[in-house]
């Protein structure tokens, strides 16, 4: 056999260059991260409770699935809101007894969570406690109360909070069942007197939604001005854009009640609300 043949045949293999692991790592970590991003943008995306507003159906620590494809998208649908999207595409309005998260006016800059209440063109009215939409009472019958036992995570108001039974400290307020046109059901909480009992009569403008949280006395929202305080939107938010909304709630993926320790692995379970895992809306 020649030689010389055989050393220009072998040639090329020996100047293969190996591949790069941390070269192949980092195209593997682009390629998660742009999936990752297009699925939040456009598919579904997590959202964490940070308050009371919307008790009874979410508590402080729930965890849950917001749908991205409901009502069209806009600049809003992305990560940190980039400009990308010119108004909205694919738009839909949102239904009355929708819950939503949203970008919270006047600087968009915070996630919210509420009710749609009324759509554009309706007139919206609290009076006595008692919801007026578009000139009726909206049908609000009594049920059972709210109990929620108190833990980290209770979003309770000191005359709210009595001792149980066994001793131990709950949150009870007054809870009701409202109906609204077309049949959407969902509960309130009614702890008494409150500013937002009564309302003037609003308008909701054409591309936009008036939204309030399901725990009355206790939530800033479209019954509100905006007011800000270092940079930050403390009062209501009255009339949102459309464009604003982010997507709707369907599904509770995980609850906790705050008494979890990150140290103590053990106690991640023992803090879990299982029974609030899978609710949907």
């Amino acid at each position: 056999m020649d030689d010389s043949a055989t050393a220009q045949t072998a040639a090329p293999a020996e100047t293969l260059k190996p591949r790069s692991e941390l070269r192949d790592t980092i195209s593997f970590l682009v390629k998660l991260v742009i999936l990752v991003i297009i699925v939040r943008s456009f598919v579904f995306a997590p959202f964490s409770i940070p308050s009371g507003s919307m008790l009874p159906r979410l508590l402080v620590g729930d965890y849950l699935f917001i749908t991205k494809w409901n009502y069209g998208y806009s600049k809003h649908s992305l990560p940190w809101s980039l400009p990308l999207i010119p108004g909205r595409v694919f738009a839909k309005d949102p239904a009355r007894g929708d819950v939503v998260v949203f970008k919270a006016p006047p600087d968009a800059r915070t996630d919210w969570i509420k009710r749609v209440i009324g759509v554009p063109g309706d007139t919206v009215q609290m009076r006595d406690g008692q919801l007026i939409l578009n000139g009726q009472a909206i049908p609000k019958q009594r049920v059972a109360d709210f109990v929620l036992p108190m833990t980290p995570n209770a979003d309770c108001d000191a005359p709210t909070i009595e001792m149980a039974a066994d001793g131990t400290p709950v949150c009870r307020i007054a809870r009701y069942r409202e109906t609204l046109p077309g049949g959407k059901s969902y509960d309130v909480l009614d702890a008494g007197q409150s500013e937002g009992d009564n309302t003037e009569i609003f308008t909701v403008p054409a591309g936009h939604v008036f939204l309030m949280g399901d725990n009355r006395d206790n939530s800033s929202d479209s019954r509100f001005e905006p007011v800000m305080v270092d940079g930050e939107n403390k009062r209501g938010i009255r009339f949102v854009p459309m464009e604003n909304i982010q997507g709707k709630a369907v599904v509770s993926f995980w609850s906790t009640d705050g008494s979890a320790s990150w140290v103590l692995p053990w106690t991640w379970f023992s803090a879990a609300r299982f029974e609030r895992i899978g609710e949907g809306f």
